[in-house]
């Protein structure tokens, strides 16, 4: 098994979000996450805590969807507007939204754009 950077752990974190695969994105944030310097350790666990709800939202668990939609927005905003080449902004944005949907009973999210 080939090693990867946190580089390329984090670009493919990013790429299985946009695929889908919420619960291998989760892992390999994770990675990231728990190598990341202090200062960065907030952004990259709110891109673990996206992966994770949306991953919840496709198992039909709300509760679990809503606190992982929380976490996600508090420990991203003070990475907004971009930061390592994302825009923070649009994906609080759509976090957002997905807590409005999740408040309104369903858990019909829009796929994330990261």
């Amino acid at each position: 098994m080939r090693y990867l950077s946190s580089v390329d752990e984090f670009a493919r974190g990013l790429e299985l979000i946009r695929e889908g695969r919420y619960f291998e994105a989760h892992e390999e944030l994770e990675l990231v996450w728990r190598a990341a310097d202090a200062s960065e350790r907030d952004f990259y666990q709110g891109l673990v805590h996206v992966a994770v709800a949306w991953y919840q939202a496709g198992r039909s668990r709300p509760v679990a969807t809503a606190s992982q939609l929380e976490k996600a927005a508090r420990r991203l905003a003070t990475f907004a507007p971009t930061h390592r080449g994302v825009d923070v902004a649009s994906v609080l944005s759509q976090v957002e939204t997905a807590r409005s949907v999740v408040r309104g009973g369903s858990l019909d999210l829009d796929e994330p754009r990261v």
